[in-house]
């Protein structure tokens, strides 16, 4: 899982990516496409 500072720019890679907060963290994850996952904080 890829650690970033700016994960606007990553939701951008597919159109099934979702920001989703969990326990104070920022995640992008991608259900059909599991390699765009990220996480801030």
């Amino acid at each position: 899982m890829k650690v970033r500072n700016s994960l606007r720019s990553l939701k951008k890679r597919h159109r099934d990516c979702r920001v989703v907060r969990r326990k104070g963290r920022v995640y992008v994850i991608n259900k059909t496409q599991p390699r765009f996952k990220a996480r801030q904080g």
